[in-house]
């Protein structure tokens, strides 16, 4: 397995990272004149307008026969794949590494980098009619998930990269790390059968894992494969799109998801080289090795020692007064000795 190396990976995000994108609220306006500076690479292209009225594009390079399809912020308050895919299009715009050359050469890339931007300028999940997009691939209810559902259907692609962020509640299985990054290979029915298609998906995130392993052992997860009906990307696996999640998480005092944001930059272009160069997709028993996601965290949890007195406090982020703010709320009091706080103050009778 040809995993890129964490020197060059470093390289490659430290060169290209788009400095002009930071934080956790962004919004159409913070990307929108991002597209002209890579006129020049990409074929540009308006897909359509959200429910209201903000436009939606994607962005398409390459000249290869494996098409590849690209999605972030379904969920309006999941950023964190935003901020990393124009980290790459600066990589792709800029750099000429032979990396790069070789993922234009054998693939197709389509990126839809905002989907639901209604979404991303409330700072909520749902878009401008309450409507869950990764809840909405059956009935298809709002205008963006209809223009997913059409584009992949015109693009055909072999693979899809869905991006999204996840709380901080998620640790790793049998550590005290928090799930930095998780993977998914989504069910594609009730039974969770490992179909073709299914282990064509594990096959490139054991590729993905593999890195990572590497750079931040022991942060990475295994997101849940129960099979959700009305959800983007089973129903995308389903029909034969072979679908990969990739959830950013929290990194220790990274609440602005800055660091996950390279580690998903890394995740990105570990899974897109590592289908540009091999022609099979059969390997995929080292999936299982991943751990599972826990809900072990807080944020905060305050310690009363030889108590059950313990309160754990989650933060609440929301757009007041058109400001970004994090608010700590408690959220649980009693004993926590089972879980962990991502900071822990010990409070002495």
């Amino acid at each position: 397995m040809d995993i890129l190396s964490s020197e060059l990976l470093k390289q490659f995000f430290e060169n290209q990272k788009e400095t002009s994108l930071s934080g956790k609220w962004i919004t159409f306006k913070d990307i929108e004149d991002l597209f002209k500076k890579h006129e020049g690479a990409f074929e540009i292209d308006q897909l359509g307008f959200s429910e209201q009225q903000r436009p939606i594009y994607k962005l398409k390079i390459g000249s290869g026969k494996k098409k590849i399809l690209l999605w972030s912020q379904m969920h309006g308050n999941e950023s964190t794949g935003t901020k990393a895919l124009f980290d790459l299009f600066n990589c792709f715009s800029n750099a000429n590494e032979k990396e790069f050359k070789t993922i234009l050469k054998e693939c197709t890339l389509v990126f839809v980098p905002m989907l639901n931007p209604d979404g991303s300028q409330a700072y909520t999940r749902v878009n401008a009619n309450n409507i869950d997009l990764n809840r909405d691939a059956v009935d298809r209810v709002a205008k963006e998930s209809n223009l997913l559902r059409n584009l992949l259907e015109e693009f055909d692609p072999q693979f899809c990269f869905n991006l999204h962020d996840q709380r901080t509640i998620f640790g790793v299985e049998g550590t005290k790390n928090p799930a930095t990054i998780s993977f998914l290979a989504p069910s594609e029915e009730i039974t969770r059968a490992l179909t073709v298609g299914r282990k064509e998906t594990m096959n490139v995130i054991v590729a993905m894992n593999s890195m990572l392993q590497k750079i931040i052992p022991n942060f990475v997860g295994r997101y849940t494969d129960e099979f959700y009906p009305t959800a983007t990307g089973d129903n995308f696996q389903k029909l034969g799109y072979n679908t990969i999640l990739i959830e950013s998480g929290h990194y220790p005092n990274d609440y602005q998801r800055e660091i996950s944001r390279e580690y998903t930059f890394y995740s990105i272009l570990q899974g897109l080289y590592h289908i540009a160069i091999n022609t099979k997709f059969t390997a995929y028993e080292d999936y299982f090795k991943i751990p599972n996601n826990d809900k072990i965290f807080y944020d905060v949890i305050h310690r009363y020692p030889n108590s059950d007195d313990d309160k754990a406090y989650q933060y609440k982020d929301e757009i007041i007064d058109n400001q970004f703010v994090s608010k700590l709320l408690i959220i649980q009091e009693n004993d926590l000795k089972l879980q962990n706080g991502h900071n822990e103050i010990v409070f002495e009778r």
